[in-house]
């Protein structure tokens, strides 16, 4: 049944919503999260996950509202990884996961068996016997979604997964992330909108705690259309002054020249070549260009 949210609202004070009525149906598949810092991303999550209790508003994980009393029935359905999160630094790899498991409820044939899964479609298993402190950031990042898999929740919610991870090992959770949501949901916030082009076809995006964009990926592309352009430069000073009015995607510098990829609600009138617009173009043009 997935997640459904509805006119969910979230006040930290007074007249500072952190969410502002905020509506979505999520079901099967992966669906993508995105909007800049403070746009209520992680505060949606939390409320999702049952960290967080909202203003005013329902929210609904397969047909339970998020509410006291299914709250444990809730957290036996959904897995969580967090922007931040600890390990115990004692504990080699394996004892983290296997603490999981038992704290999940799971028979031992069932954890060991998962455990084994997912630590070779992370890479993890030549890393298992190391102590968590031993770790690099991005090993641990892959550990807190082994956590987050490891009881099989039909709901992975996560936040920022790939942060921290070489290109290698961000392709390798794209994939597993794609293999998991075949039948069940996952809810994936990140600001690398190539994760999300390569693993999702809908999200939403929030600013300032409203919906900007609510759908299908290839139709906000294409709402980018004749919205996006490249022009070079010769110097700095002049590229300067263009900055400042038009929003960059992209700057590559040559041998003797600054070439830009910027969008704009209008055709400009200077020379400059239109572009195919890709999602990081679209959500530059819906977010702070589109009127």
């Amino acid at each position: 049944m997935g997640i459904k949210v509805s006119n969910l609202v979230m006040e930290y004070k007074k007249d500072v919503k952190s969410l502002d009525h905020v509506n979505l149906n999520i079901d099967h598949g992966i669906y993508g999260l995105l909007g800049e810092n403070g746009a209520g991303k992680t505060t949606l999550m939390k409320i999702l996950v049952t960290l967080l209790t909202p203003t005013s508003g329902t929210a609904e994980i397969n047909g339970l509202t998020v509410e006291p009393k299914n709250f444990e029935a809730i957290k036996k359905q959904i897995g969580y990884l967090p922007q931040e999160f600890g390990l115990y630094p004692n504990l080699t790899v394996r004892e983290s996961l296997e603490y999981v498991g038992i704290m999940s409820g799971m028979n031992k044939m069932e954890y060991q068996k998962q455990i084994d899964y997912y630590l070779e479609a992370t890479g993890l298993s030549e890393h298992q016997a190391k102590k968590n402190r031993q770790l690099s950031g991005g090993m641990k990042r892959r550990v807190g979604l082994v956590q987050a898999l490891l009881h099989n929740p039909s709901i992975l919610i996560v936040d920022e997964p790939t942060t921290g991870l070489d290109p290698e090992e961000r392709i390798r959770i794209r994939n597993l992330l794609v293999d998991f949501s075949t039948d069940r949901t996952v809810l994936f916030s990140t600001h690398v909108t190539e994760d999300l082009a390569a693993t999702c076809d809908r999200l939403c995006i929030l600013r300032k705690g409203q919906i900007v964009y609510n759908g299908r990926m290839n139709e906000l592309i294409a709402m980018a259309d004749n919205h996006v352009f490249s022009r070079s430069f010769q110097n700095e000073v002049d590229f300067q002054k263009f900055q400042r009015e038009y929003k960059i995607t992209s700057k590559i510098y040559e041998a003797n020249a600054i070439t830009v990829r910027f969008v704009s609600e209008i055709a400009p009138d200077f020379p400059c070549s239109c572009c195919t617009p890709n999602l990081e173009d679209a959500y530059i043009y819906s977010l702070y260009v589109k009127k």
